[in-house]
């Protein structure tokens, strides 16, 4: 797809996927109650009703995730067997316990604890290094040395659907001037992230292959991004006001192990890397990813980037070993996201200023309007997909509409 033109219609379905391989377990309300859930298929099945019977541990009853994803990757384990093994027996159990999607308001699936957002894709780096360095080496020196990221404003974590009000902040303007007001230049990042289960000490660094074991589940992010804001701001200490004011999570947390068949040997590291980020390469994940974009005078979306995630340059668990190697701990419901998903190609670009090469190209809707940065009115919806002859395990979307 070249630079500037939307592809049209959505290649993935937003309903695919959800078969007994995947299980991703959701909070939602009914009924006046809020209940940890897994999806089978178009139904959402109630844990709160199978600890009631019997059929699964206490952590599970609660109102959000987080007891469940403290109690370790021994009892995730379990929780998904005993569920696997109803669902294959047709336990009467499951089908009382089950709920039309239609029926159900989802929620935010657990209490954020801390949230960090990374930059691991060479390309969206490379990209944006070529537009504001022409003259330098895209790269900077530290960018394959570590995985590069920043602490995110956990607050602000909010569920698909939320509207996302229009932030204001001081910036920049033509003539040199500094003014204040809304951001003209708000965009989108497709992102992947993932949450933490299982505290640690402080004090005590979590290595490679300890990381794996504190990944709960993963879901999309929408990482929006007043670049004017930030261009601003961010040296010499990086984003703050202009990422702050919200980040967009799917409601369907999909299990570490769902995505085990999806596992496929990262891009080879050069140089390589320092002793505590090495291990076996084997943290990419071959899912698919698409951006979605329509007008408030559109009634469908219009696809403007199609990518993968098995190009990420550092991965999820190279990611937790740098960040807790001083020592910092981690907590249960910390939040970390991918960064900007990015391929090599300009139709794989995961932002708007890639799509737009900083807005000298705008991208053409299929309503004959063109974007650079989003508009007021206009709704963002990215989805996502992993499917091979072994499985399929679906992701959902997670959507947002800009309001003034």
């Amino acid at each position: 797809m070249p630079r500037g033109e939307a592809k049209g219609s959505a290649v993935i379905d937003v309903d695919s996927g959800f078969g007994p391989s995947n299980l991703p377990y959701c909070v939602f309300a009914f009924g006046g109650e809020v209940s940890v859930g897994v999806r089978l298929h178009n139904r959402v099945i109630s844990l709160r009703m199978l600890v009631e019977n019997g059929r699964l541990p206490g952590e599970c009853g609660a109102s959000n995730l987080n007891p469940l994803m403290a109690a370790g990757r021994a009892r995730w384990d379990d929780v998904r067997s005993t569920l696997l093994e109803m669902i294959e027996r047709d336990d009467s159990g499951v089908t009382a316990a089950a709920h039309n999607l239609e029926e159900i308001t989802l929620l935010l699936p657990f209490d954020v604890a801390d949230y960090v957002d990374f930059y691991s894709s060479e390309q969206h780096a490379t990209n944006l290094g070529r537009m504001f360095r022409p003259d330098a080496d895209p790269l900077l020196p530290n960018w394959k040395h570590l995985p590069v990221g920043y602490h995110g404003r956990a607050g602000t974590i909010v569920i698909s659907g939320t509207e996302i009000k229009r932030p204001s902040g001081q910036r920049k303007e033509q003539d040199g001037s500094v003014g204040f007001g809304p951001s003209r230049r708000l965009d989108i990042e497709l992102e992947l992230g993932y949450v933490i289960g299982g505290d640690t000490r402080m004090g005590e660094p979590v290595s490679v292959k300890e990381a794996e074991d504190h990944i709960f589940g993963f879901f999309l992010v929408n990482d929006w991004s007043a670049r004017d804001i930030q261009a601003w701001e961010y040296v010499p200490l990086g984003p703050f006001l202009g990422k702050s004011f919200a980040t967009s999570i799917s409601p369907w947390v999909v299990p570490t192990a769902a995505l085990e068949p999806f596992r496929v040997q990262q891009p080879v590291q050069e140089p390589e890397p320092l002793a505590y980020l090495q291990g076996d390469g084997s943290w990419g994940l071959d899912i698919d990813l698409e951006v979605g974009l329509r007008s408030s005078a559109m009634t469908v979306p219009d696809i403007v980037s199609e990518t993968n995630f098995k190009d990420m340059y550092w991965s999820p668990v190279q990611q937790i070993a740098h960040m807790t190697v001083n020592g910092a701990s981690l907590r249960t419901g910390d939040v970390c996201a991918s960064g900007t998903v990015s391929g090599s190609e300009p139709g794989s670009y995961g932002s708007l200023i890639e799509l737009s090469w900083n807005g000298s190209e705008p991208i053409q809707l299929s309503d004959d309007s063109t974007r650079t940065f989003l508009q007021d009115g206009d709704q963002v919806t990215l989805r996502g997909l992993a499917s091979n002859e072994e499985s399929t395990v679906g992701f959902g979307e997670v959507t947002g509409v800009i309001v003034p």
